[in-house]
């Protein structure tokens, strides 16, 4: 792997394309819904802004040049998410959340699937979304895993040329579309032959709007993320045609583990944005507010040591999320291991680094009058989605790292 991570002049330029969109879009979400009720009804508020989101082609930005997009590898999608997160988690994760629907379909859908079921995400209109559909009630960090103890207890069964599904699904973005009809596009992870071995357990299989078959159950009320909607719902007898399996009947694990692995990378860019955002509000709050004394607080030692502390940890969280990043593109032997310490690394340091920001700025920095505890509120759900840190992704270190002809070297490309 090579050790530089410059940004390209096209990345540069998607850089600043993206960090303009934001400030002159995205810092009007949080005054659009922060006062209404309800998870529902502020996810829907933001409707419009997604739909600017789309038209200036941000989704076209985070689909592979090879499936008709614009994004040239992981780092594009890495500057596109800091960009936006930093300033508004929940459209974002909006995004974020259609991508990793789409990352079944990218990773394993034959041609001819991907251009049956992704056109509508190409074009630079409407709002799409998509939805990877695998976590369930009860947690499903041992997916794979036999009765009684299955993690995914979705079925799909064959009925001559259809597959019948039936099940629950939870912590999903967006599933039933901004109608409740279902969103443009489901992979859902099911369990399609109970008696085979864990690993050849599951199938990812393509559920497109319209089909029903879909009922809505619950919609989360999260401690962040506060206007992006992510619910529980459930599959009754929803049919679709036997070849809508993504990768393979019986691939389903090797599918799902290798989208939650390109997203871990980008976990990490998430923490990154939100200590980025807390960074430069306390910064100038240093710099300006004296709390009564003589000079700003920044001239004390402990203020300046708080944020030398928050800054050095920023840029180390953005390098492991980049190498993870340019690892994934270049198919290195080291890419797993470096995108589950970013996702681990990242988003706990967020935790930490902005709590420990927010003791900088004092109590003025519990009110929502200022952006501190907001971006707080989202930044304590990274180590605990897209794969929880202590459930899955130390699980998963674990697991390399007793793996035979493991070497501790191979990260870094140091063999």
């Amino acid at each position: 792997m090579s050790i530089d991570i410059t940004l390209t002049p096209a990345q540069k330029s998607l850089q600043h394309e993206a960090r303009a969109f934001a400030h002159d879009v995205l810092t009007g979400v949080v005054p659009a819904t922060r006062d209404i009720a309800g998870a529902e009804a502020r996810a829907m508020a933001t409707k419009p802004f997604y739909e600017k989101l789309i038209a200036a082609g941000f989704m076209r930005k985070s689909i592979p040049v090879e499936a008709g997009g614009e994004c040239s590898g992981m780092i594009d999608a890495a500057v596109i998410c800091e960009e936006l997160y930093s300033v508004d988690a929940s459209v974002t994760c909006t995004l974020i959340g259609s991508v990793l629907g789409l990352y079944p379909l990218l990773l394993a859908g034959s041609p001819g699937q991907i251009a049956e079921l992704l056109p509508p995400f190409l074009a630079k209109t409407g709002a799409p979304l998509a939805s990877f559909c695998s976590s369930e009630p009860g947690g499903s960090a041992n997916a794979g895993s036999p009765a009684p103890g299955e993690g995914v207890r979705t079925k799909a069964v064959l009925d001559g040329g259809h597959w019948v599904i039936n099940g629950r699904k939870q912590w999903i973005p967006t599933p039933l579309g901004w109608d409740g009809k279902g969103a443009d596009l489901l992979t859902v992870v099911c369990r399609t032959d109970p008696d085979a071995a864990p690993e050849h357990a599951m199938s990812v299989i393509a559920v497109p709007r319209p089909t029903p078959g879909l009922v809505f159950e619950h919609a989360h009320d999260g401690m962040g993320h506060r206007a992006h909607l992510s619910t529980r719902f459930r599959l009754d007898n929803v049919r679709v045609p036997v070849g809508n399996v993504l990768g393979g009947i019986g691939g389903g694990a090797k599918v799902a583990e290798a989208s939650f692995t390109a997203t871990a990378a980008l976990v990490g860019i998430l923490g990154v944005a939100l200590m980025r955002a807390a960074f430069a509000f306390a910064l100038n709050f240093a710099k300006t507010e004296r709390r009564g004394g003589i000079h700003p607080i920044i001239e004390h030692q402990a203020v300046g040591y708080a944020l030398a502390d928050a800054k050095t940890t920023i840029e180390a969280a953005r390098f492991l999320s980049w190498a993870a990043c340019k690892a994934l593109d270049d198919q290195s032997p080291g890419a797993a291991e470096l995108a589950y310490q970013a996702k681990i690394f990242g988003s706990e340091a967020a935790v930490k680094v902005i709590t420990d920001l927010m003791r900088v700025v004092g109590i003025d920095s519990y009110d929502h009058e200022l952006p501190l505890a907001g971006l707080l509120q989202d930044a304590v759900v990274l180590p605990l989605f897209d794969g929880g840190n202590m459930g899955v992704r130390r699980r998963q270190l674990h697991n390399l790292m007793k793996s035979e002809g493991y070497s501790p070297l191979t990260a870094w490309g140091g063999e």
